[in-house]
């Protein structure tokens, strides 16, 4: 949960579409009609990564003139970005951090907030509508209700098990999208355009996957027409959006004159690569630098695999060596090093085309980039959702090539060592993975030895899959890496890796 506790002056005007003329001279504004607008996406998950990746696209398109791409926003859990944004007529503040520089601008694109717990009708009613032709997702790994190492639907999942039982009042993503689906067929209404903007492998076609199987459960005629009719193009997104703090908050008065009760802080650096398959049309993203590509494969792995697999690794290394942020890890020369040798194995996995060389020196910039402060427990919030697709799959193919692959062992590791929930200096912190700290099988570390602490984790298949398991090597380097972090400490272990002392 983010806090939005902090006393804001009250001598300063709420951000409001009646008070944006009051904005501080230099602050970006809305530069279009917002009386104009009409929606034409429904976004599902309206979190701080969509409101300083996507949105931005929308209100570029918007100040273009097109007016019809509005964005209904949805929350599919809380009600807390809605109850923040609303009072201000969702218009919120994009603060960019690079280094002394700092830019303001205020988003219109969000035109309505919708909380589905409250009320699962009125989102549906918005999914239904005809004029809604693109539906995006930014839910998280576990929003989908999916095991990623095999990329199949949980079926026993209570939220699934409900959505089969009662169609009209669903929980989950997949019930959200078959139910509006199937009453746009009802009415003849063409089906919208399902566009994930997540972190999974092959997103769309993930999300197709599921959706299918969910609809096989509940009706055939649905499933076969969700399989002819409805387009499912993966996409590629790549921004660093820390969690926004009080003194973002406080910043954002400060600089703008006016009251946002929660901005958003990112960096200059943003990237979408997007499959162009959008019959129902799409607005112009382009104009803000989208790439309309035929496949997102290559992109996809790049990022997942260079960018996420490292945030993952540097978020078990720097919570176990006690450092909070990226910039903090990513500054001590051990850690730089390892995760440089970590890119030089996981880059064998990726595309030589895209060059993924100047990829990660550019990577290094933005890792180091201290104004971000986005910090190392964040970016491990769910990290068992999170490590399958980062980490094992490059893993595993580095294994199956014969290629080096000992510092993904260590991140591997490094993560097992990081759900004991201390530190090297024993201090407690909180795993924040409900996932990970419901499955029965999690071992005591303080108790268990580093072999028997190993053998527990591979025996969860919803992480490590059947394959990795039956690998004896691979499990006895883990459990020797392991037993290196604990001997060692974090920075010490991952020292002696890189310095080829192991």
């Amino acid at each position: 949960m983010v806090s939005i506790s902090i006393e804001l002056n009250t001598l300063v005007n709420r951000l409001s579409n009646a008070n944006l003329s009051l904005a501080s001279a230099g602050v970006q504004i809305p530069r279009y009609d917002r009386s104009r607008v009409t929606p034409g996406i429904v976004h599902l998950g309206i979190g701080n990564f969509h409101r300083a990746h996507q949105a931005i696209y929308a209100d570029d398109c918007l100040a273009a003139g097109q007016l019809d791409w509005g964005i209904i926003g949805a929350s599919l859990r809380s009600s807390e970005t809605r109850d923040a944004l609303a009072p201000q007529d969702n218009l919120y503040t994009i603060v960019g951090h690079q280094d002394e520089q700092t830019s303001l601008r205020i988003v219109g694109s969000i035109g309505h907030i919708l909380v589905a717990p409250e009320g699962p009708a009125q989102l549906l009613k918005a999914l239904v509508d005809p004029r809604i032709r693109i539906v995006t997702l930014t839910v998280t790994e576990k929003g989908y209700t999916t095991d990623l190492a095999s990329r199949t639907l949980l079926k026993d999942h209570p939220d699934v098990r409900h959505d089969l039982e009662h169609v009209a009042a669903p929980r989950s993503v997949v019930g959200f999208l078959a139910e509006a689906i199937a009453r746009r067929r009802e009415r003849s209404v063409r089906p919208f355009t399902v566009l994930s903007c997540d972190n999974l492998p092959a997103n769309g076609d993930t999300v197709r996957k599921i959706l299918l199987e969910f609809t096989a459960g509940r009706d055939t005629d649905l499933e076969h027409y969700i399989r002819d009719e409805v387009a499912f193009p993966s996409s590629m997104v790549d921004r660093i959006v820390p969690a926004t703090t009080d003194e973002v908050r406080a910043e954002v008065s400060r600089k703008s004159g006016l009251r946002d009760a929660w901005p958003v802080m990112t960096e200059p650096y943003t990237q979408w690569v997007i499959e162009e398959q959008f019959p129902a049309g799409r607005p112009d993203w382009a104009r803000s630098g989208a790439l309309f590509v035929g496949n997102v494969a290559p992109y996809e792995h790049m990022k997942l695999r260079l960018l996420n697999g490292a945030h993952s690794a540097i978020a078990a290394i720097g919570r176990v060596a006690g450092l909070e942020t990226v910039d903090k890890a990513i500054g001590h020369p051990a850690i730089r090093t390892f995760i440089e040798g970590y890119w030089t194995e996981a880059g064998a996995t990726v595309s030589r085309e895209l060059n993924p060389g100047a990829y990660t020196r550019k990577l290094l910039e933005r890792f180091a980039n201290p104004a971000l402060g986005h910090r190392t427990e964040q970016i491990a919030t769910d990290a068992s959702q999170k490590v399958p697709q980062r980490i094992l799959t490059p893993l595993r193919e580095l294994r199956a090539k014969g290629l080096p692959n000992a510092h993904l062992v260590f991140a591997v590791a490094a993560w097992i060592r990081s759900c004991a929930g201390y530190d090297d200096s024993g201090k407690a912190f909180s795993l924040n993975d409900p996932t990970l700290t419901t499955w029965r099988g999690m071992p005591d570390q303080a108790l268990c030895s580093a072999e028997e602490t190993t053998s527990a984790f591979m025996s969860n298949s919803s992480v490590f899959g059947d394959e990795l398991p039956r690998d004896i090597p691979f499990v006895h380097s883990v459990a020797s890496a392991l037993q290196i972090f604990r001997e060692n400490g974090a920075v010490a272990a991952i020292a002696a890796l890189s310095q080829n002392r192991i």
